[in-house]
């Protein structure tokens, strides 16, 4: 199995933990966003914005496109990360699932990925499968007190069933047919077919009412900015780099830092149930990583 270069090591263990904080704090930007509009509108205007923002950049800088051929790649990969996962997430919530429940679910994705690439391309060894069985049921724990079946229903159900798929597919996808390309280019690719396509049914489904709040525009901007451009930079950087299981691993962290994050942002109750599984989730993915941590790091996680 080759191994990961020195400098790849570097890159995982620098990016990784900023693009978990970035992205944890996805399901608070919901909670403070979506009273105020519909899904499909409100992800419109951002996927919009991020278009508006990042096309200057790629014209000024003369940036390299991709072949038509990669654009069709990049574009679906796009479509099943932004359109399909935050968009089956969103609406799930939005038709009453809980964000735990919802969290735990989507909390599959790694084990999901690891299946699905075990079964077309990548080995995952039995301590990979180890560290991502502690994973879950770290994630399990972290979530266990705010569990609910309220509000659940078969069409919430479906939904964040899409949202798991997408964000597993688009994973192996642009892992296989679509790894490197000009991270500025590719994200105006990515990010103007899913405004395209929370376009359309945000004509159809939605009545595109919003009312522009601070904690609305707050949002949208924490929204567009660190997350869409920053966080999934940082994503496809370390998806380039890594492994799909090894990097998928990583989504793990992020329901127990949403956890600390709500805390200390709407003072909800840090247990000891949260601390006991933010503990055994990052062993898990300390686990399924130890490969491409550093030699240091290695020795610690095998007690020599």
């Amino acid at each position: 199995m080759p191994r990961m270069s020195s400098k790849n090591n570097g890159n995982t263990a620098l990016y990784a933990p900023i693009f978990i904080l970035i992205w944890s704090t996805g399901f608070i930007i919901a909670r403070y966003g979506m009273p105020y509009s519909e899904p499909m509108t409100f992800l419109f205007l951002r996927f919009a914005a991020v278009v508006a923002c990042m096309l200057p950049v790629v014209i000024w800088l003369k940036a390299p496109w991709p072949s038509w051929r990669q654009v069709g790649h990049i574009a679906i990969a796009g479509a099943l990360f932004q359109f399909g996962y935050l968009g089956g997430v969103w609406e799930a919530i939005k038709l009453g699932m809980p964000a735990g429940l919802s969290s735990l679910i989507v909390g599959l994705q790694p084990i999901l990925t690891a299946v699905l690439a075990s079964l077309v391309a990548e080995h995952v060894t039995r301590r990979q499968w180890l560290g991502l069985l502690l994973g879950i049921a770290g994630v399990a724990m972290v979530l266990f007190e705010k569990i609910s079946v309220d509000g659940l229903t078969p069409v919430s159900i479906a939904f964040i069933v899409v949202g798991l798929f997408s964000i597993t597919l688009g994973t192996l996808y642009q892992k296989r047919f679509c790894p490197a390309f000009d991270l500025r280019t590719g994200s105006v690719v990515q990010f103007a077919t899913s405004a395209v396509l929370c376009l359309i049914l945000a004509l159809a489904f939605e009545t595109r009412e919003i009312q522009w709040t601070a904690p609305m525009i707050g949002a949208m901007a924490w929204g567009v900015g660190p997350i869409s451009i920053g966080a999934m930079t940082l994503w496809f950087i370390l998806l380039r780099d890594g492994r799909a299981t090894r990097v998928s691993s990583m989504m793990y962290l992020t329901p127990p830092t949403t956890a600390i994050m709500a805390w200390i942002l709407f003072g909800e109750p840090l247990t000891a149930m949260i601390l006991g599984g933010t503990l055994v989730t990052m062993i898990g993915v300390l686990v399924v990583n130890q490969a491409s941590m550093p030699g240091w790091l290695q020795r610690a996680v095998r007690g020599n």
